[in-house]
């Protein structure tokens, strides 16, 4: 308290000043000095009701929680949004975006496993096609894409475009710009992938070429590096299946891949035919690549070298072995299952978890194959399924080999020779008939005039002997008369007698 003999002028001031007081809370002159109790009563804290208090316990054990389901999250996956709602698949623990990160995803493999019934549960499909001189293949290629079944929008596309000489990048660029512009969301594909490798292929496109068997070993291994650069840059956490198709099938179901599909195998893929013209046949098994192992084939491959590569379809290499090709029945039954070991690059369906496994398409030799048909045989070395349709019928693109093509000139020159002869044949059959026509009219009107001459004669005869009988008539109606004119004037013996008696 101030002494009582201040003035209250010099109390003001000292209030206003604090007295100078320093750190240790006294002033300057040394005197002690105190603050009145009332005048701070209105900053003392006031009594909080029980709401008050309810509610901040609430608040701190409300972030208590939090913080403890945040840490579980991170150490327990299975109680994580994405693993309570599947829908929920990409972000860092779902879509809520209070709970993504913007460098991070989160992506449950297990749920991305394939089903038989992939289009219900919305599982994603990645269509794989390696392009090579493409070109006039690419505009039939995409018109079955647009009568595809399965859902376009869980279908991802990727192309591999290598050791190309014509336009193919350009026209696949046109193709997929038209194929995305589709009013029907519904209509257009999910994500797009173009790549651009080239591997040193030299062995050319045409038919002779492709399937000689000397470039066969070389090809295959080629094709195999294509396919898995192709798979390792397109395959997302989010694909189910992936799905091998060339750009020269020619037909095949809408629904191929639903049909596929349902038979929840690993690895899976159709008959392979083509058709042939009538000359050649009709039809032919055209996909060998898709056999089961025989004892025979299994005893070559253990005297070839470490780096030969069988195939099928060939002399060199003959391994009577089941080929899934020369099973079918056109009227079997298409959902009759066969196990295989090697399979054709046609069309193949598999589950993503296959290639995520370590399966490949080997560009070496793998038990004495490459490509497709080592990509078959490290399927069952893994223990997955692998299976074949031999009902089930697509159809590849007839394309005449050398062979073909030697053999339909040999035809067309034939045909020609043939129509030659048909043709100088006919000629001179129509020189007979006409030169036949003319002798006929010829001896008709010699005929007619025979008959005329004939008739003349007749008529003439038959006047002559109209004359020759009224003469003969007419001598012996003379004849009479002058009889009767003689008797007329002799008397007969009777009167002669008679006259003589009397004299």
């Amino acid at each position: 308290m101030l002494p009582s003999y201040a003035s209250s002028a010099h109390r003001e001031k000292m209030n206003r000043h604090g007295y100078g007081a320093g750190a240790n809370g006294h002033c300057s002159s040394g005197r002690n000095f105190s603050i009145p109790t009332d005048k701070y009563d209105k900053y003392q804290p006031r009594s909080r009701n029980a709401f008050q208090r309810r509610r901040g316990l609430f608040i701190r054990l409300s972030g208590a929680i939090a913080a403890l389901l945040f840490i579980l999250m991170i150490f327990i996956p299975s109680i994580r949004p994405a693993a309570i709602f599947p829908a929920l698949s990409l972000g860092l623990f779902g879509s809520d975006e209070a709970f993504q990160l913007e460098t991070v995803r989160y992506y449950d493999l297990s749920n991305v496993g394939g089903t038989s019934r992939g289009w219900e549960r919305e599982e994603r499909i990645l269509l794989c096609a390696p392009l090579r001189d493409a070109a006039p293949h690419l505009p039939m290629f995409f018109s079955h894409l647009r009568n595809l079944t399965y859902p376009h929008q869980l279908i991802d596309l990727a192309f591999l475009v290598g050791d190309s000489k014509d336009n193919t990048l350009t026209l696949l660029s046109d193709l997929l710009a038209d194929l995305q512009v589709n009013p029907d969301i519904k209509g257009t594909f999910g994500e797009i992938s173009v790549l651009e490798k080239d591997f040193g292929q030299k062995v050319n496109q045409d038919v002779e070429s492709r399937h000689g068997f000397a470039a066969q070993a070389s090809r295959r291994k080629s094709m195999a590096q294509a396919r898995n650069w192709l798979l390792s840059a397109a395959l997302r956490p989010t694909h189910s299946w992936v799905y091998w198709r060339d750009v020269d099938v020619e037909t095949a179901p809408f629904t191929i891949l639903e049909d596929l599909m349902r038979h929840n195998k690993d690895v899976i893929v159709p008959n392979v035919w083509r058709p042939l013209p009538d000359w050649l046949g009709g039809e032919q098994p055209y996909d060998l690549n898709s056999w089961q192992e025989s004892e025979t084939a299994l005893a070559l491959a253990d005297t070839l070298d470490e780096d030969a590569v069988i195939v099928e379809g060939y002399a060199e290499y003959a391994t009577w072995r089941p080929h899934l090709a020369y099973l079918r029945d056109p009227y079997g039954d298409p959902d009759m299952e066969m196990e295989i070991d090697g399979v054709g690059g046609v069309s193949i369906l598999a589950k993503a978890k296959v290639f995520r496994s370590g399966v490949h398409f080997p560009a070496f030799s793998f038990e004495k194959h490459a490509e497709t048909e080592g990509f078959g045989k490290m399927a069952k070395r893994m223990k997955f399924s692998v299976v074949g349709l031999p009902h089930y019928t697509i159809w590849h693109l007839y394309e005449p080999s050398v062979d073909d093509i030697r053999h339909m000139e040999e035809m067309e020159n034939e045909r020609k020779q043939r129509e030659a002869e048909e043709k100088a044949k006919q000629e001179r059959m129509e020189k007979i008939q006409n030169d036949f026509d003319d002798g006929a009219s010829q001896w008709a009107k010699d005929k007619e005039e025979v008959k005329n001459m004939q008739k003349s004669s007749e008529a003439k005869q038959a006047g002559e002997a109209d004359e020759k009988s009224s003469d003969v008539k007419k001598t012996e109606s003379s004849k009479k008369e002058s009889d009767d004119s003689s008797k007329a004037e002799s008397p007969s013996k009777g009167e002669k007698g008679k006259q003589g008696g009397s004299e």
